[in-house]
C-alpha cells in the first residue's frame, strides 16, 4: 500500500522504495493527468543527492514518456524549491522531486508538485493513492527511446532564472558593502550551487563543508538541527565566520549559527525574519505559522497591530493562508519558511540570502536581536521529543489520544484544547504543548513550549507518562 503523507510519498529503500513502486506512482500521477486532460503541457522531474534518486526519476520519467506525456529532466541533482519555481513560472500542471528531505538515509521518497508550484493537496494525494493501488503494473519506454522521440528532454541551466528570482528581491548592494563571512554546510544535499551562486554574486567570503554526494550524509540526519550543526557551530566560533548556514538534503529547511555560535532556532529565525521584513523593510501584514510553531510570533504580530494566523501541520495549509490573508511570511519549526511574493513552498534559497540580508543591513547579530525580544516578551523555549512505533502501537496510541481523547494531569488546568492535527493543549498563560504523529516518518512527535526549560519538559513528562513511552 502506498500512502502520501505531508511530505509526499516516503518509504525505506529496498523495503517499499524500488522500481515497481516508483514505476506504479508514476502510472498514477499519468492516469489522473490523462484523465484531466493535463497532458499538453510537461512534466518537471528534479531529483536530490539521495542513494537511488537520479534512477527513481528515470524511472519515473519512462513510465509518464511510455503514456504520452512529455518530461523536463535534470543534467544534475535540483533542490526541491527549484522544481517549484519552474512549475510556477511556466505554469506548468505537475512538478516531481524524488527526495525524503530530511529522512535518514535509508529512507527515499516522491514528491508531487502540482499548479502554482504548491506542494500537492489532501485532495490530489488521496486520488493518487486510489489510482496507484488500483494498478497491477505500469506501462514503460526506454529512457534513450523516449528522448530520441522528443518525449524526453533535458533543461539546459534550469538555476538561472531561479537564482535571479532570489537575486532580484535581496538588498545585494547591502550585503556587498558588509562583506560577510559565511560558512556554509549543505548536508551533501542539493543546494550547493545555487547558494553559493548567490552568495559569491553578493560579494560574501564563503566557505563550504559537506558540500560533496554522500548518499550516507555522513552518518547523520540530513536535518539543519542543533544537534547536527555541532560541527558547524565549532567551526564558526573557531574560525571567526559572521554566520554559519545550514541547510537540509532538499534545500527546503535551514538552520543558522551566529557568530557567537548560538543555535538559531527554526522558530527564531522565523520571529527574526518576520520582525525584520515587518518594521525594516516595511511589509506589513500578518504571519502564518502552524500547531507546533512558536506563540511568540503571535506576541510579536499582535505588537504591530497584525494577526498571526495558526493551521494545520503541512506547508500545502501554509502557503495557502499566506495567499488568502495576505501574510508578510509563513513558517513551520522544523525549519521551513517562504516570504510572500516567493514560491508557495518551503525555500532555505531564499530564506538563507534574507537572513544574510539582515543581518548586514542591520548591523546586529542574531544573539542581539533575541535578547532585545526576550526583554520585551519573555522567554518561549520549546522542547521536542521523538518517539518510534510499531502498528500495533500506533492503533493503542491513537485510541488513547483520538479516540478517548485522554489528556495528562498537567499542573496548571488548559484553557483550551484542539484536535484539528493531533491534540494541541493551550494553557493561560501562551505555553503549549501538542502531541501528534508525523506525516513522513513513523514516530509520535510531542512539542512543548514553556516560558522555562523545564515548564517545557514538564508538558512532555506528562504525555510520556500518560502514554507510557
Amino acid at each position: 500500500m502506498i500512502c502520501f503523507g505531508t511530505g509526499g510519498w516516503r518509504a525505506e529503500i529496498g523495503k517499499d522504495f524500488y522500481m515497481a513502486n516508483i514505476q506504479l506512482v508514476a502510472q498514477g500521477l499519468a492516469k489522473t493527468l490523462l484523465t484531466d486532460g493535463k497532458t499538453d503541457l510537461p512534466v518537471v522531474i528534479g531529483y536530490d543527492r539521495r542513494f537511488l534518486s537520479e534512477e527513481a526519476a528515470v524511472w519515473m520519467a519512462e513510465v509518464l514518456a511510455a503514456n504520452g506525456i512529455q518530461v523536463w529532466f535534470m543534467r544534475r541533482s535540483v533542490p526541491t524549491p527549484l522544481v517549484m519555481y519552474i512549475v510556477k513560472s511556466h505554469g506548468l500542471h505537475r512538478g516531481i522531486e524524488i527526495t525524503a528531505s530530511h529522512n535518514p538515509s535509508n529512507y527515499n521518497g516522491i514528491k508531487i508538485i502540482i499548479e502554482e508550484g504548491r506542494d500537492a493537496s489532501l485532495e490530489v494525494t488521496q486520488r493518487l493513492e486510489e489510482e496507484i493501488n488500483a494498478l497491477s503494473g505500469a506501462k514503460t519506454m526506454p529512457f534513450s527511446d523516449a528522448e530520441g522521440k522528443g518525449l524526453i528532454r533535458y533543461l539546459e541551466n534550469p538555476f538561472n532564472d531561479f537564482i535571479d528570482s532570489v537575486l532580484g528581491v535581496i538588498d545585494v548592494a547591502a550585503i556587498r558593502e558588509r562583506g560577510p563571512r559565511i560558512l556554509f554546510d549543505s548536508m551533501h544535499g542539493s543546494s550547493t550551487y545555487p547558494l553559493t551562486v548567490i552568495f559569491n554574486t553578493a560579494r560574501c567570503t564563503v566557505d563550504q563543508i559537506h558540500a560533496d554526494k554522500d548518499a550516507y550524509f555522513g552518518g547523520m540526519m540530513p536535518a539543519p538541527t542543533e544537534d547536527t550543526m555541532t560541527e558547524l557551530k565549532n567551526l564558526v566560533v573557531y574560525g571567526k565566520y559572521d554566520l554559519g548556514i545550514a541547510v537540509d538534503g532538499d534545500g527546503d529547511r535551514l538552520g543558522i549559527i551566529d557568530a557567537t555560535g548560538r543555535y538559531i532556532s527554526a522558530n527564531e529565525i522565523l520571529v527574526l525574519l518576520y520582525q525584520y521584513l515587518h518594521e525594516v523593510k516595511g511589509w506589513k501584514g500578518p504571519v502564518v505559522r502552524n500547531l507546533s510553531t512558536t506563540h511568540l510570533l503571535d506576541r510579536l504580530a499582535e505588537s504591530f497591530g497584525e494577526q498571526c494566523y495558526e493551521v494545520p501541520v503541512g506547508f500545502k495549509y501554509i502557503s495557502s493562508k499566506i495567499d488568502e490573508v495576505d501574510a508578510v511570511l509563513g513558517g513551520e519549526s522544523s525549519g521551513g519558511l517562504t516570504v510572500r511574493g516567493h514560491i508557495h513552498g518551503k525555500d532555505s534559497v531564499y530564506s538563507s540570502a534574507l537572513f544574510v540580508e539582515m543581518i548586514c543591513k542591520t548591523g546586529k547579530n542574531p544573539s542581539e536581536m533575541l535578547d532585545e525580544l526576550e526583554q520585551k516578551f519573555g522567554k518561549y523555549i520549546m522542547k521536542e521529543s521523538n518517539v518510534r512505533f510499531s502498528a500495533p502501537q500506533k492503533a493503542e496510541l491513537e485510541k488513547i489520544v483520538f479516540t478517548d481523547c485522554m489528556l495528562p494531569e498537567f499542573e496548571e488546568p488548559p484553557v483550551k484544547v484542539s484536535y484539528e492535527d493531533g491534540a494541541k493543549v493551550y494553557f493561560a498563560d501562551d505555553s503549549f504543548v501538542i502531541c501528534r504523529f508525523s506525516g513522513t516518518e513513523p514516530l509520535l512527535r510531542i512539542f512543548a513550549e514553556g516560558h522555562s526549560e523545564e515548564q517545557a519538559l514538564s508538558y512532555i513528562r506528562a504525555w510520556q507518562m500518560l502514554l507510557h513511552l
